[in-house]
């Protein structure tokens, strides 16, 4: 579905009307040939559909309120210089607490006469006083001023969108907690409390409901049948008993019918090692298919970094993973190896198949623990993100770093990849001084912008951005 937009299309009487009208031509162009749907006044509404006067304000708000279900961001452009007023005004008389980015048109130096100034760049300084007065946060394109047509105020736009995307996605969210966490990992302690202050409520299911209702599932339903089919779709099982797919199965099966009842949009799964004694599987390659379809799985009830999973894939609108800091690389100070046991999306792994856990298997037997997923991390670009709840504060905290996958090659087990971050040591020191988890969500693109935007300036989420020019 297209992202929505409210669009605020500024003027001023004592500038050239003409230019205004140009602008708005010229800006609902260019967001049409993105893909995104514009909510804005019409040229029957307000004069030339620009927003300039206490009524053009009443009637863009009114507009924009009856809207509100559509409109995920508002744009505020200045063809010309823009009534400092009206477009703050709009937007508190609308009611819309969604990202606001401001634009404003460039001048021509051979067209500063009276008939042709824009004089935008200073009517920008304007609006953002008053959005700054009326307690309006906003954003700003990369440049002060940039020309609509511009490859530049392109990547602005879809910027803006990710930012859009991840503000709507964390608000009235509920995430999943299945079964309890395990004993050994104080480390993913978290605050529901802190939580539902942000608006993210927490869904909790026993590991015991998960296990009986599998337990009453026959071996021969349809629906059983079904995701046993697509188990085998998705990944290699070769040397897999068909005792343990089935199983799987009937988790998938009892997953989505209990995802379905209680919307949520993201969930963590109690493992290590309960699921495996009491039930005989692992949980990885069914929580690696739900992550692949955009609904992050987070183990070891890992719930903040399920929410970090799910943050990070708002931005980048891929899938993401969630893994462990888990070795050094040799004596390079800035790569780490990176590895869970493991349930990445397919998307994450080359050369995936399904294989038993090995560190586990050291516990419980290797019969009770199929189900993990093998491969390797892509090369290519990387950003990670952890959210965490600072109880001493309470508040929610994060760091956003970005990097890249190296084709460096590690012989081990799992899901496995070596990353590059420049400076990567003094990240580490912030991690284990501020008491983040050895969790961390990680992304194959390039989101850190959006993601510090999102949760600095819109979500009120303390965040270290370890952005390194």
């Amino acid at each position: 579905m297209a992202q929505t937009f409210g669009l605020i299309v500024g003027n001023r009487g004592f500038f050239p009307d003409e230019l205004a009208k140009e602008g708005r031509s010229k800006i609902l162009e260019v967001l049409e040939k993105k893909g995104f749907e514009v909510v804005a006044p019409s040229t029957e509404d307000t004069k030339f559909g620009t927003i300039e006067t206490w009524e053009d304000a009443q009637k863009c708000a009114r507009l924009f309120d009856e809207n509100r279900h559509r409109i995920e961001g508002i744009i505020i452009t200045l063809p010309n210089f823009g009534d400092e007023r009206a477009a703050a005004q709009t937007i508190r008389l609308s009611g819309l607490n969604v990202p606001v980015l401001v634009h404003a048109f460039p001048d021509q130096i051979n067209t500063l006469d009276v008939q042709n100034r824009r004089d935008s760049f200073c009517g920008k300084l304007s609006i953002c006083n008053n959005l700054k007065q009326f307690q309006i946060p906003f954003s700003l394109t990369s440049y002060h001023t940039e020309d609509p047509d511009s490859s530049i105020f392109g990547e602005d736009l879809e910027w803006f969108a990710g930012v859009c995307r991840v503000v709507k996605g964390f608000k009235n969210l509920k995430a999943g907690a299945v079964g309890a966490r395990p004993a050994a990992f104080n480390t993913v302690r978290f605050s529901e409390k802190i939580l539902e202050s942000y608006g993210i409520s927490v869904e909790t299911i026993d590991l015991s409901e998960i296990i009986g209702n599998m337990n009453r599932l026959d071996n021969n339903n349809l629906k059983v049948k079904g995701k046993l089919q697509e188990i085998k779709d998705y990944i290699d099982t070769a040397g897999i008993p068909e005792e343990a797919l089935v199983k799987m199965a009937k988790l998938l099966v009892v997953l989505e019918e209990w995802i379905e009842a209680t919307g949520v949009s993201l969930f963590s799964f109690q493992c290590w090692n309960s699921i495996e004694e009491n039930y005989g599987i692992m949980p990885c390659t069914v929580m690696s298919m739900f992550s692949e379809k955009l609904i992050p799985a987070a183990c070891e009830v890992d719930l903040v970094g399920g929410l970090s999973m799910y943050a990070l894939q708002l931005a980048s609108q891929k899938p993401s993973a969630l893994v462990d800091w888990n070795n050094n690389f040799g004596d390079d100070p800035d790569k780490a190896i990176l590895f869970h046991c493991s349930n990445f999306p397919k998307s994450l792994l080359q050369g995936a198949r399904m294989g038993y856990g090995d560190i586990i298997s050291s516990s419980v037997s290797k019969e009770k623990a199929y189900g993990t997923c093998y491969g390797t991390i892509p090369n290519g670009e990387l950003t990670l993100a952890r959210l965490a709840t600072n109880d001493e504060e309470g508040n929610l905290i994060s760091y956003i770093a970005e990097g890249e996958i190296t084709p460096d090659k590690v012989n081990t087990f799992g899901g496995i990849g070596v990353a590059k971050i420049e400076d990567l040591q003094d990240l580490l020191k912030y991690i284990c001084i501020n008491g983040f988890e050895h969790h961390v969500a990680i992304s194959l693109s390039q989101s850190g912008d959006i993601l510090s935007e999102a949760f600095e300036n819109y979500l009120r989420i303390e965040t270290y951005y370890h952005n390194i020019y």
